[in-house]
């Protein structure tokens, strides 16, 4: 504009780039614009007894050595899209530049594909079902790769079906083609992607300059990390990724860095992502079907062997750690599977984030169960545990959602939530009927015979006095083995008892998970006594009472 007096807005998407002042015939090798194609609304929809009858485009595939996993089903599917001699650019800027209004632009890029993973559909739903045999990602999620050109930009690509084969891309220097640009990602509109992304710079090489293809000594400290990048998706039966020959972006690739739990608590208060083996000791809730995980939020109690290693100088470090696995988060099968089982599991916890003074599993983080990776050579080795778990006692660093152990007297039992139900003694079914014609006897309907000698239940939430909180109200819901031990003596022959008859009495060492604590009206900590995950039998119960 003259004089710059009037501010504009330029979307340089639709314009035509051009270069000054170079060698004309590079020019017009890197920069003619391809020619217009005739390609139907039938075509495009893929609307076949109008498609059958049209001529069909040449198509002549790339001259490059390449390996080929893409997503299209055959030969036939890429042929009304591909053209021949598909030119590779080393910048997405510039392949991005060229695809103008034409999303089927037969311009590729050379990357290297840095992370794979999946993310949920579109709604932000996901179908939590069991996935078919062979397929490693649930019904309803997105195959993303998270991939880096030579200059250092990155883009995510979405997969627009499953692949075969394509989480041995990462780490791969690879041609990309057959893409459309979805939107532009920034920091704002993009927290999460830009917080894996930060974890792969700067870059572990110099990177190429735009105007040479020279490696730039001041390039990899001077830069700052990226402010943007491209979402991209593969277009249906055209996009297409095959890995290729290339050195310099296979030095670019940077593989999770795994630390130490002890490492991660230290650094709780920095927001990053982060890498770790760990040992699921108790999940919150428990699942018994994978028909109970859809959009629900798990947290998963974990420790490894820096954390139970007892060391004087570190008062405060914690035995084990919560880590809030959200529904964003898109799990395996093996992981589902994995989660329904009552015994401890080994997982590799692939960039988490640490936020807020917790790690959290969301959009972008990996879980694998431990038949599916090896302990890599990192420094950290394997998190099995020799010795039984050593759980905190309750103190006043103790957060919610944590576990941990308590002991003490009890002073007081809330009768407004106590209450008993009796079960078969067989299968220990809680839905039994009375039926009157019988003489109220009991019928379970799954063992279909009556029940003559049903087993009383009960549900209890005591106080106690605790010597490590003794400032504040301790309220535990206690396990049935806990209820049978305090009212062993305590309670008459038709099930009821005295509250006075166990007032005073002494437990020691329940395993317990937080679940509240309240500071306003009153000093309050709500916890649950819960059952550890275990492979052996449950000598781990601490739980027993001594009274």
């Amino acid at each position: 504009m003259p004089d710059g007096s009037c501010p504009i807005i330029l979307n340089a998407y639709f314009c035509q780039k051009l270069i000054a002042k170079e060698d004309s015939k590079t020019t017009h090798e890197m920069y003619t614009p391809l020619p217009r194609r005739n390609i139907t609304l039938a075509q495009i929809f893929h609307i076949k007894y109008l498609t059958n009858n049209l001529p069909k485009n040449q198509v002549v595939c790339s001259n490059l050595a390449t390996t080929s996993i893409d997503g299209s089903h055959g030969h036939e599917d890429r042929e009304q899209h591909l053209v021949a001699g598909t030119p590779l650019r080393n910048s997405l800027l510039d392949m991005v530049g060229s695809l103008g209004t034409a999303p089927w632009n037969r311009v590729g890029v050379r990357v290297v594909v840095q992370r794979v993973y999946s993310l949920p559909g579109r709604d932000g739903t996901m179908i939590q079902k069991r996935s078919l045999p062979g397929n490693t990602d649930l019904p309803g999620a997105r195959l993303c790769l998270l991939v880096q050109d030579a200059y250092g930009m990155f883009g995510e690509v979405h997969m627009e079906r499953a692949v075969s084969k394509i989480r041995q891309l990462e780490g791969k220097s690879c041609s990309l083609t057959g893409v459309k640009v979805l939107q532009k990602a920034t920091r704002v509109r993009t927290p999460g992607l830009f917080s894996l992304i930060d974890t792969l710079w700067p870059s572990v090489i110099p990177l190429k300059t735009p105007s040479q293809d020279q490696t730039c000594e001041e390039v990899k400290t001077n830069l700052p990390p990226p402010a943007f990048c491209y979402i991209l998706s593969a277009l249906p039966n055209v996009g297409q990724i095959d890995i290729i020959k290339d050195n310099f972006l296979l030095k670019l690739y940077q593989p999770p860095v795994l630390q130490c739990l002890r490492e991660i608590f230290q650094t709780l208060d920095v927001v990053a992502r982060c890498s770790f083996y760990a040992r699921v000791i108790y999940q919150r809730p428990q699942l018994k079907s994978l028909l109970l995980l859809e959009q629900r939020e798990i947290w998963l109690l974990v420790t490894d062997v820096t954390l139970q290693t007892k060391d004087e100088s570190e008062l405060h470090l914690p035995k084990t750690l919560p880590v809030c696995v959200t529904s964003s988060c898109v799990l395996g099968p093996e992981v589902l599977e994995a989660l329904t089982m009552a015994v401890p599991h080994t997982f590799l916890f692939r960039d988490a984030l640490r936020e807020q003074g917790q790690i959290m599993c969301v959009e972008r983080t990996i879980l694998l169960p431990e038949k599916l990776f090896v302990y890599e050579a990192s420094g950290v080795g394997s998190c099995e545990l020799t010795s039984p778990v050593m759980l905190d006692e309750l103190n006043a660093f103790t957060p919610i959602n944590s576990i941990c152990s308590v002991q003490g007297t009890v002073a007081g039992v809330d009768e407004s939530t106590a209450f008993s139900w009796p079960v078969c003694d067989q299968c220990g079914n809680g839905r039994l009927e009375q039926r009157p014609e019988d003489g109220g006897t009991l019928f379970c309907g799954d063992c279909l015979k009556m029940v003559t000698s049903p087993v009383l239940k009960r549900h209890l939430q005591v106080f106690l006095d605790c010597p490590s909180r003794s400032q504040c109200s301790v309220k535990v819901k206690l396990l049935q083995s806990s209820i049978s031990s305090l009212l062993r003596f305590a309670a008459h022959e038709d099930g009821s008892y005295e509250v006075k008859s166990i007032l005073g009495k002494e437990v020691k060492l329940l395993s317990c998970f937080v679940q509240s604590i309240t500071t306003y009206p009153t000093h309050c900590i709500r916890l649950e006594e819960v059952e550890l995950l275990c492979s052996e039998a449950p000598a781990d119960r601490r739980s027993t009472l001594h009274l």
